[in-house]
């Protein structure tokens, strides 16, 4: 995975080839499936080529077809479904060779004043400093070694502060950041937290279970993300995630989460993926 914010910038420059079609590169992974997060930012970075000036994302709407392959680039194609005077709409597909592997519909809109309000941000909570590296939290609770999940994550800085139990479900909350500065652009913050959306919110759904996360027993993949983008916010700045599952059955978890930055939400997340216990 990228190690650097001038790699995942590099993940996001996609070259042209044909009209509204792109391809991106692959970085180097021992992941067995191409990450979600990093395909959701590339999508999102394929539709703001086709997007007049001055409209920014605020949802998008996706569905993991199949398992990506890391060793082979992925073809993105951008329908343009609609374009208005305030609202544009696209719907995008990534593919393998012929194979389909992920489709999209994002909406963008030309930001104007309106109400405001947002939720306050959870408390109590620890500032990221106090935090441990949630790679050694994981370490320790999962089938999977915290250097692996230092060096999957890369680019990623990721602190855990603290489970919770509340009505909404089980939870977790988890300081996130891309570890070094990211170019002003707005589009490539928004972008980087599509990535980093992805990282642990299906993960929230095993929680009060007697099973270990990324364990043999345990078959888990994204099936659906969608996500909110109600403010500005630098991915490059520490941002507190705010997990939780409300529901899981049927070999399916669904977890929400809520991204916090300078007192207000700044994005919503939804998931649900495919959480099949395999009998031992």
């Amino acid at each position: 995975m990228p190690e650097s914010a001038a790699e995942l910038v590099d993940l996001l420059n996609l070259a042209t080839t044909g009209d509204d079609q792109f391809r991106a590169a692959q970085p180097v992974s021992t992941l067995q499936r191409v990450f979600g997060g990093q395909v959701l930012a590339q999508a999102l970075a394929a539709a703001y080529e086709t997007m007049p000036d001055g409209r920014q994302a605020h949802s998008l709407n996706a569905y993991f077809l199949r398992p990506g392959d890391v060793d082979v680039p992925i073809d993105y194609e951008v329908g343009r479904t609609m374009d208005g005077r305030r609202f544009s709409n696209r719907r995008v597909t990534a593919s393998q060779g012929d194979r389909t592997i992920f489709a999209m519909s994002t909406s963008f809109h030309v930001p104007e004043p309106g109400l405001d309000h947002s939720a306050p941000v959870p408390s109590p909570v620890d500032a990221p400093e106090d935090c441990p590296l949630l790679s050694e939290v994981l370490g320790a609770r999962s089938a999977v070694a915290a250097q692996t999940w230092r060096q999957e994550w890369g680019v990623i800085d990721a602190r855990f502060a603290g489970e919770t139990d509340g009505v909404g479900g089980r939870g977790m909350r988890v300081w996130v950041r891309v570890r070094e500065g990211l170019p002003e652009d707005p589009r490539v913050h928004q972008m980087a937290l599509a990535y980093l959306s992805d990282l642990t919110l299906l993960a929230v759904s095993v929680l009060g279970h007697p099973v270990q996360w990324a364990s043999p027993g345990l078959i888990a993949a994204s099936i659906d993300h969608s996500m909110w983008f109600h403010r500005p916010a630098r991915a490059d700045e520490w941002l507190l995630y705010d997990q939780w599952s409300p529901s899981a059955s049927s070999a399916l978890g669904f977890s929400l989460g809520r991204l916090f930055q300078d007192g207000a939400v700044v994005a919503s997340c939804a998931q649900e993926g495919l959480v099949r216990v395999q009998d031992a």
